[in-house]
């Protein structure tokens, strides 16, 4: 399969791209919005689906995202301007994955060395980032089902034990804690950057740019309900809560008898943001391909170059998670909404004609 299918691309909008948002950023706005932290991350997916929407506007014209740019600027304009999107997409990919290594090694291998629990993941993306692009498509129909099964799991184990007055009053952080979540939660919203990358391999029919962003909305508001049981449960101790879905349920009183059963849950969670974390790898690769075409040897040489440059900063900002964290979300915020929130806009401007063979 050389596309990715209507119903493919809305079952990563509606339910693995929300889940991918819930390890760490649940505590990170908590600190930042208190009982608040459901507004910043409302207001965020409001604007993801608007930015979603107009990259959906863009896939009616079949083109790339290199093909969208060199038929504006010219070939070499163009490849410069793919390279940098896919040069943002490794940067905003690195929070993920240095989460994503926290998680592993704090929720199920906390006694082994963290690099060693976590380094199989590495091969795991050089393999799958070495694979045409499309092939997520056959990807998000298997987690698709995973990642509603999983949330599903954990809010039926969490909101009986829940006390939803605790986002109460609304305001009570004020505006300026509210902003101060928004601008500060921009760093795990960059899906409409990963969807340029897939530009050219979208199935878009008639309605699918106002389909996809219902969709973008609709799993937003699923994750905004787990953000308010999550700090329903744990109240002015949310902030210190990393991996939000893995302590929310735990709780439940028939745990008693049944034992954590909701371990299940958050193992297939688990399944989900993994490869949610490896995708924004993938399409930086996908840029490169599409800037310098898909040569023999270069999707496996690219793919085990960028796992092995992740894995080098990951080794090197090993104690460093919190340091990382404040300098991609906090100072230099304002890369993420020039990449997801103006861009895909601003692409609709260009020509809608594919460049000719002989520009």
């Amino acid at each position: 399969m050389n596309k990715i299918s209507e119903r493919q691309l809305f079952f990563f909008l509606a339910c693995i791209a929300p889940v991918g948002k819930l390890v760490v950023m649940p505590a990170r706005l908590a600190g930042y919005s208190g009982n608040d932290l459901w507004l910043p991350a409302l207001f965020q997916f409001a604007a993801e689906a608007a930015a979603v929407f107009c990259v959906l506007l863009l896939a009616k014209r079949k083109m790339t995202l290199y093909e969208l740019l060199s038929g504006t600027f010219g070939k070499i304009v163009g490849k410069i301007l793919v390279l940098v999107v896919s040069a943002f997409l490794l940067y905003a990919g690195f929070l993920p994955v240095l989460e994503q290594k926290l998680f592993v090694q704090g929720v199920f291998y906390d006694t082994l060395p963290s690099l060693l629990s976590f380094a199989p993941f590495f091969l795991f993306a050089a393999y799958l980032c070495s694979k045409p692009i499309a092939s997520f498509g056959r990807i998000f129909d298997l987690l698709a089902p995973i990642a509603i099964a999983g949330i599903a799991g954990v809010i039926l184990f969490s909101a009986g034990t829940a006390d939803y007055g605790a986002i109460l009053p609304v305001g009570a952080s004020g505006v300026k804690g509210i902003l101060r979540g928004a601008a500060y939660s921009f760093a795990w919203f960059f899906d409409p950057a990963i969807l340029l990358m897939l530009l050219g391999k979208l199935e878009a029919r008639k309605g699918t740019a106002w389909k996809g962003a219902l969709c973008t909305f609709g799993g937003g508001l699923a994750a905004v309900f787990f953000l308010m049981t999550f700090y329903g449960t744990f109240e002015g101790t949310a902030l210190n809560q990393l991996f939000a879905f893995t302590k929310t349920s735990k709780y439940f009183s028939g745990f008693t008898v049944l034992g954590r059963v909701d371990y299940l849950f958050i193992f297939l969670l688990s399944l989900v943001t993994a490869f949610y974390t490896a995708l924004p790898l993938a399409c930086a690769v996908e840029g490169v391909l599409q800037a310098f075409g898909r040569k023999k040897y270069l999707p496996v040489s690219l793919s085990v170059l960028f796992s092995a440059l992740w894995f080098l900063l990951v080794w090197l900002m090993d104690f460093r998670f919190g340091e990382v964290m404040r300098a991609v979300s906090e100072q230099a915020f304002w890369l993420f909404p020039a990449f997801t929130l103006l861009l895909p806009p601003l692409l609709l401007l260009l020509r809608k004609e594919k460049p000719r063979e002989s520009a």
